[in-house]
């Protein structure tokens, strides 16, 4: 049974090793906006009281225009690890499960802690009859593989076709919405898509996200989370900002991203991967550059199943852009 896997974000034990102030540091470590938008007014009511079917209802048909779901009311849950976890419930567990990696571990950790037998495949061709639930990260973590929607599609309806269930995490999706599967969703029934709503909005501490799937799968999953498993200030919250215009936040994180990029290709590591809020650099010692940027109070994050390579999140601005350059040209003095 594996154990823990490191993710990033460990801001304190990072300062506990290398000391400083943990708010002095330089988090690159996580795929989160660095910019999080301004939190609008939330209710009183809705920190006074249990959260009713009408806040719930208001998130569910806010998240279906934002996401584009036609046909299906998205559920909210308190982030989408809460609903990772729930997945070996929905399989068959005399199938084997595919996983299209390298990828986020928690997938291959929550089937494998179940007792499922889980294959690490690297292509979509490697999945077979035997298979009874594939998991595609799309686009990627940590790699930034953007795989388009109609290959998608038609996985999802051969899986269909064998009785087999495709799960598609689109967590990095916003700043791409074009290959986001939301729209069809409601034509297939073997189809679960998880949405983050914390990396885009730069909330990832209100611990929300949202399931698009058929009715039966959804009611399990509501079921297995219990009554009130999404607070009444993240569903106002919610509600709230993904009935709002986003164009200006995209443009912001798109800026930023740019900014990483030139930063990155400058120190000669240009990005080999990412997505809209982190890059994939590939050199021979990522630890050793990732301690040495931990000496500069800047935390990245490296992986044990690729020591080549570091993932780098956005900075929040210029000056950030410029504390992580000079840090990377300390490394590559002589």
């Amino acid at each position: 049974m594996s154990g823990p896997i490191v993710h990033g974000g460990g801001l304190s034990a990072a300062a506990a090793r290398y000391g400083g102030d943990p708010a002095a540091w330089l988090d690159l470590s996580t795929g989160i906006n660095p910019n999080p938008v301004t939190v609008p007014v939330v209710p009183v009511a809705a920190w006074h009281r249990l959260p009713d079917r009408g806040l719930v209802d208001a998130a569910r048909m806010a998240a279906q225009s934002y996401y584009g779901s036609t046909g299906i009311l998205p559920l909210p849950v308190p982030g989408t690890q809460s609903v990772i976890q729930l997945l070996p419930r929905l399989a068959d567990p005399a199938r084997r499960i595919a996983i299209l990696g390298p990828t986020y571990g928690e997938y291959g950790r929550a089937f494998s802690r179940a007792g499922f037998e889980v294959d690490a495949i690297g292509e979509l061709s490697d999945i077979g009859e035997a298979h009874g639930m594939v998991v595609v990260v799309n686009p990627n973590n940590p790699t930034g593989r953007l795989l388009p929607a109609d290959v998608l599609e038609s996985l999802g309806r051969r899986l269909e076709a064998q009785d087999a269930t495709l799960v598609v995490d689109e967590a990095f999706c916003d700043c791409a919405p074009s290959e986001s599967l939301a729209g069809g969703a409601e034509n297939n029934t073997n189809l679960i898509i998880f949405r983050s709503f914390g990396k885009f909005f730069g909330l990832a501490g209100l611990r929300l996200g949202f399931v698009i799937a058929s009715d039966s799968i959804l009611a399990g999953f509501d079921e297995d989370l219990g009554p009130w498993a999404v607070s009444g200030p993240a569903l106002s919250i919610a509600t709230q900002l993904l009935s709002a215009d986003m164009s200006a936040l995209r443009a912001s994180i798109v800026e930023r991203k740019i900014a990483l990029d030139a930063v990155l290709s400058g120190a000669g590591l240009p990005a080999s991967g990412g997505t809209a809020l982190f890059s994939l650099v590939r050199t021979a010692d990522a630890g050793g550059l990732h301690d040495h940027l931990c000496r500069a109070h800047i935390l990245t994050r490296i992986f044990d199943y690729a020591p080549d390579w570091m993932r780098i999140g956005l900075a929040p601005d210029a000056a950030a852009d410029a504390r992580l350059a000079a840090a990377l040209a300390a490394w590559l003095r002589p």
